[in-house]
This record gives C-alpha cells, sequence and structure tokens, in this order.
C-alpha cells in the first residue's frame, strides 16, 4: 500500500482490525491522525488512544477499538478527500452524514473537528472522512 495517503492508511488499519476483531490496531504516529482520532473518540467510535514507541524507535499511536454487543461501532469508515483529489466544503456544503447519524470530520482552519462542530464555529475546510 502507498504511503501517499497515510490518513487513508489508517482508516484502512482500523476497517481491516474490526473485521477481524482485533481490540487494538497501530498505526504510525502523526499530528493529523491524532487529531481524527480525538473526533472519533470525541463521537465516542473509538474506546482511545496512546502513543507508543516501537522496538525500532518509531512511534506509533495504538488505537483501542470500540464494539457494542460484539459488532463493531464504526460501521462505515469512509475517506473523503484524497490526496488526488481534494474536497473542499464551505461551512454550508459541509455533507451531512446520514442525516445526522454519521460524522464527517473536517479539518478547517480551527482545528480538525466534527462537521457539527465545524458549523457551530462558522468554518469550513477539508473533509477528510466520514464516520457512520
Amino acid at each position: 500500500m502507498s504511503m501517499n495517503d497515510p490518513l487513508g492508511d489508517m482508516l484502512t488499519r482500523i476497517r481491516n482490525a474490526q473485521m477481524r476483531g482485533k481490540s487494538t490496531v497501530r498505526t504510525p504516529a502523526s499530528k493529523l491522525r491524532a487529531w481524527v482520532l480525538d473526533v472519533l473518540k470525541a463521537e465516542g467510535y473509538i474506546r482511545g488512544y496512546e502513543n507508543v514507541t516501537t522496538e525500532s524507535g518509531h512511534a506509533e499511536i495504538e488505537i483501542s477499538l470500540k464494539y457494542y454487543e460484539g459488532t463493531p461501532v464504526i460501521r462505515e469508515l469512509a475517506r473523503v478527500s484524497k490526496p488526488g483529489r481534494r474536497v473542499y466544503a464551505s461551512v454550508k456544503e459541509i455533507p451531512s452524514v446520514r442525516n445526522g447519524l454519521g460524522v464527517s470530520i473536517v479539518s478547517t482552519p480551527k482545528g480538525v473537528m466534527s462537521d457539527a462542530a465545524a458549523r457551530n464555529a462558522n468554518v469550513g475546510g477539508e473533509v477528510l472522512c466520514t464516520v457512520f
């Protein structure tokens, strides 16, 4: 898998780990990944995450996945903006996911936040991904 899209790579790791029923999954550490995870945690999609260092000294993030009665809480995790095709939205255009049941994660000038938070802050930005 190419690492041109580190965030897309993390989302894929989360999806794959959930399919296998894993309780945790690791991804190389980065600020953007941590910011997206902060939103996933705040919205109740993951238990949390912690920064860890591998034996070889690489910084990684260990994500604690969340299940409800054996089913992953995250049913759908989709990358919206991609390296080859960036997707930006004004505050009025920020997509609502499944009539508000899901969340769009937006990278705004005021930080990475949920679609609801971006609307409240009256900012638009790059639509990173959607969660449901």
